[in-house]
């Protein structure tokens, strides 16, 4: 895969700050940005919630709703033979 440059403006102090985090995590600048834009793509999305104003509570809203982990629930089946491996694994033991 061919690489190639992207040029970021930024300020100064959020840049330093950024690099300070991220050496701490034994990553450099290039390497960052290379995990947000893949992250980006794997998920198809902003990889963190994207927050506006307060709501009356103080708390910030998302943008975009959180994942759910209950979305699919009752559109996936098990296979009626899940547990024959298990069986079949149980009787060797």
């Amino acid at each position: 895969m061919a690489a190639t440059t992207i040029n970021v403006r930024t300020d100064s102090e959020i840049k330093c700050q950024a690099q300070e985090i991220f050496e701490s995590l034994g990553l450099d600048m290039t390497t960052a940005v290379n995990l947000f834009l893949r992250q980006t793509v794997r998920q198809q999305d902003i990889p963190f919630i994207l927050t506006t104003r307060t709501d009356t509570r103080g708390e910030k809203r998302p943008l975009r709703h959180p994942l759910r982990y209950d979305c699919l629930k009752g559109k996936i089946r098990m296979a009626d033979d899940f547990d024959v491996p298990l069986k079949d694994f149980r009787e060797h033991m």
